[in-house]
């Protein structure tokens, strides 16, 4: 557990999505040179931009997705968050941030990589920054019931075909 191996796990992750788009080529391309210049890139400490750790969830059906209303985004994103020095990998710290935002347990977690997007943001740091996401697929457990934390204005399952106007979350 350790910096070196987070750095290590979203190397890999990236180097090992095959992106469907060209925007999506561009922009891991683009967290790939980051991360080779950024030993540190993903720790929130490190203030131009830093890896960040989504989870799309989904019900055990795969008919809705869990999401939270951020109070500092003011709209309808999935999970996630900061990695922590005491995750292992970047996978790891979707996992736990899922689990804490939902009060979830028995999450699964799929393999690989979902998906990629960057988001300019002022997060806990207080300054503007740039958050590099790195998300993954999670399954929630048939009859799973969020518990909305103090992380969120609201938590809720919403239809994948029918999710809220303001929603910035990607679903493939």
């Amino acid at each position: 557990m350790s910096v070196e191996s987070l750095h290590a796990s979203a190397t890999e992750l990236l180097e090992t999505w095959c992106p469907g788009t060209d925007p999506e080529r561009s922009l891991r391309e683009a967290m790939l040179a980051f991360l080779g210049s950024a030993p540190r890139g993903c720790l929130r400490e490190h203030a131009p931009g830093h890896i960040t750790a989504s989870a799309v969830v989904f019900s055990h059906d795969g008919r809705e997705v869990l999401l939270t209303l951020h109070p500092r985004v003011g709209r309808w994103i999935q999970l996630g968050g900061h990695c922590e020095e005491r995750d292992e990998t970047v996978a790891g710290a979707a996992l736990r941030e899922a689990t804490e935002e939902s009060g979830i347990a028995n999450l699964r977690l799929e393999p690989g990589l979902y998906g990629a997007q960057a988001h300019p943001i002022t997060c806990s740091l207080g300054v503007p920054t740039r958050h590099l996401d790195l998300l993954f697929r999670i399954t929630a457990p048939a009859g799973a019931i969020p518990v909305r934390s103090h992380e969120s204005t609201d938590l809720r399952w919403w239809p994948v075909n029918a999710l809220p106007a303001d929603a910035d979350v990607l679903l493939r």
